[in-house]
């Protein structure tokens, strides 16, 4: 009978391990909403969903944004299925770089860091960069004063880059929105972004305390990260992106988000 009860407990804890097991590999894929499974025909785009107005969820809970409608555009244009893997800026890259995802299509700056690490296409967007404090901040006037203050950043953004240059302390955070709760909650000093976020976040809270002390354009633009392996798939987007820049797509998409054109330098 001691037998009998040590092996249902041996089993008992097994099918608790294997549960917990399937409990972890589940919460993964939730997070992820995918893996390459059984179509490998599927390209899977990585992208965040909470970047206003580059990759968002509309009040219809669909995915929608700039770079998603790109995104669309160059897959359908080429005559590929594709799906979108939304997470954080910081698990979205972790995705992409363990190979969970094939492409990223999120304002992902051509670096020279970048370049030399994956195949980026061309640019399909630029913006500008700017510094925004609260209203009532009177000691950071421009990019110089950001030193020994706190920038809230995406870690792994090259805006984050861009403040570390500048002597500033990391507060970690994702998305432009969640970062300027930080500074309008004095949790942080600044942070740099995309001028179209900023703008964007002003539509939905326009009584915002914030303001931008200085812009710069960055020249470098925005393009999709493949992995290198995907050179010749990178190079058919970026003749895509051309084509669908001369006939005017990119425009149109472009002023529906920003009431701009932003695909051109």
């Amino acid at each position: 009978m001691k037998i009998f009860k040590r092996v249902v407990q041996v089993l008992a804890g097994v099918l608790l391990v294997a549960y917990l097991g399937w409990a972890w590999v589940a919460n993964t894929k939730s997070e992820y909403t995918s893996t390459k499974q059984a179509d490998s025909d599927v390209i899977l785009i990585g992208t965040e969903g909470t970047y206003e107005p580059f990759s968002y969820y509309d009040s219809h809970n669909k995915l929608v944004g700039y770079d998603v409608d790109v995104a669309r555009a160059v897959f359908k244009k080429l005559g590929r299925k594709i799906q979108f893997v939304d997470a954080p800026w910081d698990s979205m890259l972790a995705a992409f770089n363990s190979g969970k995802t094939d492409v990223v299509f999120n304002q992902v700056g051509l670096t020279p860091e970048r370049l030399k690490k994956y195949a980026m296409t061309k640019p399909y967007g630029y913006s500008h960069a700017v510094l925004v404090v609260a209203k009532d901040n009177t000691t950071i006037n421009g990019f110089s004063d950001l030193k020994g203050k706190k920038s809230a950043q995406s870690l792994t953004s090259n805006y984050a880059d861009m403040a570390k240059t500048f002597g500033a302390t990391l507060v970690s955070t994702d998305g432009f929105s969640k970062s300027a709760d930080l500074i309008t909650q004095g949790r942080a000093d600044a942070t740099l972004n995309d001028d179209v976020a900023y703008y964007s976040y002003l539509k939905h809270k326009p009584n915002a305390a914030l303001k931008i002390v200085t812009t710069q354009k960055t020249g470098m633009g925005s393009g999709a990260m493949f992995h290198k392996k995907d050179k010749k798939l990178a190079a058919q987007v970026t003749k895509a992106i051309e084509e669908l820049r001369a006939d005017g797509t990119l425009t149109k998409i472009s002023v529906k988000y920003f009431g701009k054109d932003i695909s051109k330098e």
